[in-house]
């Protein structure tokens, strides 16, 4: 279980995390989503111990990897964005060497590699220079390191990143695999690879938490979202919709053309607000131009999340 309370990072005047919690529970896949720049790697690095935050602190199944560096360190596997490979070690030998240094006790190192190496799809380059593997082996060798002590947490930091559509796939399905009785946390800023891969999404925006959500949620018939174009413009317009019955959300968009608004409704508990809107808008003797209804996708949760 990884826990975060109320983390905080400055660096100087600037604040790249402020106040950040979460929690991922055991047996759990949550994915850190978010726009480039909104602290993921910063958290991430925190949580794992090689960062110290400003205030607030991080427990790994209950240890501080600041204050119980070793202790931490033993539940926790690690891939940075960038893994660090010796390109003149063969795999074999890199995680050899990785292990030793995990404390896997020196008479089962050996078993123990050639376990990862098949559990992460290495095991045809056990004897390749890690210096002459491709993208995705390298990858999978960043990710095989990080299971070096068989650890319960799995930390990952943009794990598909620089990969082509086919490598993408095969780390998603090595990740998938590797999510029976670990907790993994993993940061992405691709929408449908938290959406295929996650249980639950932490969406960060500018060093906050903007959403902490189970996926389930996506599927809730009371949440529903429209697409509208409508003929008229105003500041009337614009505090109507927001009065409309169960609306959370207008964010507006950039307009088809002159004199037409377009925006888009974010309802919870009206199952159907187009009847609503109909009535309001015929009221104003503003016609509606275009009207869609959209699907509870992640993407629309997200920009709704990070709007200001």
């Amino acid at each position: 279980m990884i826990e975060a309370q109320g983390v905080s990072k400055r660096y100087g005047a600037v604040r790249a995390l402020d106040g950040v919690s979460l929690r991922a529970a055991e047996g759990g896949v949550v994915g850190l989503l978010g726009q480039n720049g909104a602290g993921k790697t910063t958290l991430l690095r925190i949580i794992t111990g090689y960062l110290a935050a400003t205030s607030g602190r991080v427990l790994i199944r209950g240890v501080d990897p600041l204050l119980s560096p070793e202790e931490a360190k033993k539940h926790l596997g690690y891939m940075p964005e960038h893994p660090p490979l010796y390109d003149e070690m063969t795999a074999r030998e890199y995680l050899c060497f990785v292990s030793r240094l995990k404390g896997v006790h020196r008479g089962d190192v050996k078993d123990h590699v050639r376990e990862v190496m098949e559990v992460a799809g290495l095991s045809d380059m056990r004897n390749r220079l890690l210096g002459h593997l491709s993208k995705g082996y390298r990858q999978r060798a960043g990710l095989a390191q990080a299971l070096c002590g068989d650890p319960e947490v799995l930390v990952l930091d943009e794990p598909t990143s620089g990969l082509d559509p086919k490598q993408i796939t095969e780390i998603r399905q090595l990740m998938k695999d590797l999510s029976a009785g670990r907790t993994i946390l993993f940061s992405s800023h691709i929408i449908s690879e938290v959406e295929q891969l996650c249980d639950h999404v932490i969406i960060l925006s500018r060093g906050r938490v903007k959403l902490d959500m189970d996926m389930s949620q996506l599927d809730t018939a009371e949440n529903v979202t429209l697409l509208c174009w409508i003929r008229g413009q105003g500041e009337e317009l614009l505090s109507a919709l927001h009065r409309m019955p169960g609306v959370r959300k207008v964010r507006l968009e950039d307009t088809p053309g002159p004199d037409i608004t377009s925006a888009v409704l974010a309802f919870s508990g009206n199952e159907r607000p187009e009847d609503a809107l109909f009535t309001l808008l015929s009221g104003l003797a503003m016609p509606i131009l275009r009207l869609q209804r959209q699907e509870n996708s992640l993407e629309q949760v997200f920009l709704d999340a990070i709007s200001e």
